[in-house]
């Protein structure tokens, strides 16, 4: 069997043969491994692109900026926008295509600037088996080179070569854009993008650490990790995030009790973003329907505010 030493000796060594290299960076832990291994083979001659659009969070940014600088490479932001997509803002299942192909274009028209040919990403060895995962559909078409892949890394093993390169990151959890809190169907907008980034700034504020905040068309779906439930049933932190969340524009606020899950709102795909059609008012409705509905009291008991209407 080979060890992780060796895959990464071997990543490192094939990087080393390139002229250069440009690494879509997030700042997670997967494309940070690929910087630290791009920067330690070929020095200058490795750069870290970051996509700023309206599906990255400001903090996302900020973090990127940080690890960038901690890795000790090049830094370089580009700016789009997703929604200027008829196909990325209808939100169907295609939405991590859509948008994976814009973001790696605008990575490729930055190394044609900056004279580097070959554009990496942090695809591991995990990803083509985690289900339907159309965003790397765009980076088979587009040749994106995917070094964690190409050396049957897997995503324990990104985490271990993190920790030998000393990367804050880690052991950060996974992030995936904001459009993967809107579900399926319902359009992605600047108004729902926004709202749920500031929903998600209170969460990250009284100090939760893995949590999504769903926009279920003005439905605020509070998630978080089953061990950090008891922190989400403080009274004052009820208090704070309705009130807060009501001010940013969502009409309901809810939490989930079956708590953190990737994939609550989408088909599973991108970043494990799994398929849970419909809100949690359509859900009991379609409950009723096939005569398999709980009792009212249960179907209200996921959230900190119960919806006051089945609209």
């Amino acid at each position: 069997m080979t060890t992780v030493e060796a895959k990464l000796e071997a990543a490192r060594a094939d990087l080393a043969e390139r002229d250069g290299v440009l690494i879509a960076f997030s700042g997670g832990v997967d494309s940070s491994v690929v910087a630290a291994l791009a920067r330690d083979a070929l020095g200058d001659r490795a750069v870290a692109c970051t996509a700023k659009s309206e599906t990255l969070p400001e903090a996302e940014l900020e973090e990127a900026r940080r690890v960038a600088e901690e890795i000790g490479i090049r830094h370089e932001i580009v700016s789009f926008s997703e929604l200027e997509s008829d196909d990325f803002v209808q939100n169907d299942e295609h939405r991590c295509y859509h948008c994976r192909t814009m973001r790696l274009g605008e990575m490729y028209e930055a190394a044609r600037e900056l004279g580097v040919e070959t554009v990496c990403d942090g695809t591991n060895a995990d990803d083509p088996g985690a289900g339907h995962r159309p965003g790397l559909r765009a980076v088979e078409e587009l040749d994106v080179y995917s070094p964690l892949l190409a050396h049957d890394i897997s995503k324990d093993e990104v985490r271990e070569i993190a920790e030998y390169y000393g990367l804050s990151v880690a052991d950060k959890p996974s992030m995936a854009c904001l459009s993967s809190r809107i579900p399926t169907g319902l359009e992605v907008t600047e108004e729902r993008l926004t709202r749920v980034e500031r929903a998600e700034r209170v969460l990250r504020q009284w100090g939760f650490e893995q949590f999504r905040v769903r926009d279920h068309d003005g439905l605020a779906r509070i998630e978080v990790s089953p061990d950090e439930f008891e922190d989400a049933l403080d009274p004052a932190f009820v208090e704070a995030a309705r009130d807060e969340l009501s001010r940013i524009g969502f009409d309901h606020v809810t939490l989930d009790l079956h708590g953190y899950r990737t994939g609550s709102v989408s088909p599973e795909g991108e970043d494990s973003e799994a398929s849970e059609a419909g809100s949690p008012v359509e859900r009991t409705k379609r409950e009723t329907d096939e005569g398999r509905t709980a009792p009212a009291e249960e179907s209200e008991a996921d959230g900190l505010e119960s919806p006051t209407t089945t609209d």
